[in-house]
């Protein structure tokens, strides 16, 4: 076949990861009735009698998404669960089973893979889940992994990111910027080794923020207590990319407008005081700096008593009418339209 060199070549950073999905996926048609929820959520649902099933996966590349030398082994196999975890949770489900893929290059020996699995093993103890298949390959690149997870949620108690009306609260689940500003601690310590490998650094004052770079948890206690409190989120999305981009999902799908309060958001101190030692806003920290892995959702303000002493919930905004748009209020009480800046693929 002969390449015709005047063919347009149109670069993949210009659609960004949502816009190719959006582009590739466009001709797929849903042709079987189990299939209640395609491509263009946390997870794909599937209906079976009176439970759905959840399926969502996740490709961790090396050098795209993490980084062997300041990321343990173990570490990478937890947290690459985890993410997967996350999305069953968004979706308002219980995560039952995974699946495990990985490329591998001759790099890597046995027990270095023995590590990885320990750490997709304490994954699953914790979190109650089985891991039930997968596939290993070589690869040139070197190491590569694919998790597949799956989840249950009974009949109409699974939640999208489409069901935002205008007046619902926007709620997020623990705190903010976190998992960026490890990243940043450990890419700093990461170039003073590389100029003194003799070079110790002292990382306790920012136990809290590393690990939440290194080992992420996923929500599975919000799924519990919102149950318990009776309370049915009308839109949900886990915050992977950045707060803003993940408010943009919502807002779109859902065909409302927001107004998100700066002052409300939720940032642990050790955040602060390491993007003052940076010089970087907080803020700017919280809504673009992703793979936080905290929940966001929307809910009804006739909830708001059920929620409002709880110390895992903060209510940061609210939901408004689609012309609207999409605006941050900051402290100094003044408008700026919320664009999505967060974790784009292809731009590395």
């Amino acid at each position: 076949m002969i390449e015709d060199k005047n063919q347009q070549r149109t670069q993949l950073s210009d659609l960004g990861e949502f816009g190719l999905i959006d582009h590739l996926t466009k001709n797929f048609e849903i042709k079987h009735k189990s299939t209640v929820k395609g491509i263009g959520d946390d997870a794909a649902v599937l209906g079976f009698k009176n439970k759905n099933i959840v399926i969502t996966t996740d490709l961790l590349v090396e050098g795209v998404h993490f980084d062997l030398s300041y990321m343990p082994l173990k570490h990478l196999g937890y947290k690459s669960v985890i993410v997967n975890l996350s999305d069953v949770y968004a979706m308002n489900a219980e995560a039952t089973q995974i699946t495990v893929s990985i490329a591998v290059s001759n790099r890597f020996p046995l027990e270095a893979l023995e590590d990885l699995y320990v750490g997709i093993e304490t994954a699953a103890k914790i979190y109650n889940i089985d891991v039930v298949g997968g596939d290993t390959t070589s690869s040139t690149t070197g190491l590569l992994i694919s998790v597949t997870a799956i989840g249950e949620v009974k009949s109409n108690n699974e939640v999208y990111r489409d069901g935002a009306k205008p007046n619902d609260l926007l709620v997020v689940t623990g705190d903010l910027g976190a998992a960026y500003m490890g990243l940043q601690v450990l890419e700093r310590e990461k170039e003073v080794y590389k100029v003194n490998p003799n070079s110790q650094p002292d990382l306790s004052p920012y136990s809290y923020i590393i690990e939440r770079q290194l080992k992420p948890e996923a929500r599975k206690d919000i799924i519990k207590l919102l149950k318990d409190l009776e309370v049915k989120p009308s839109s949900m999305i886990d915050i992977s990319d950045g707060l803003s981009s993940e408010i943009i999902h919502l807002c779109k799908q859902s065909k409302v407008g927001c107004d998100v309060y700066e002052e409300k958001i939720p940032l642990d101190p050790q955040v602060i005081s390491t993007c003052e030692e940076f010089n970087i806003d907080s803020t700017t920290v919280a809504l673009n700096g992703g793979e936080d892995y905290e929940l966001l959702f929307t809910m009804s303000q006739d909830d708001y008593s059920k929620i409002k002493a709880n110390p895992n919930l903060t209510v940061i905004g609210y939901m408004k009418v689609a012309q609207v748009g999409i605006h941050l209020v900051t402290r100094a009480d003044t408008k700026i339209p919320i664009k999505a800046q967060g974790w784009k693929n292809f731009n590395v």
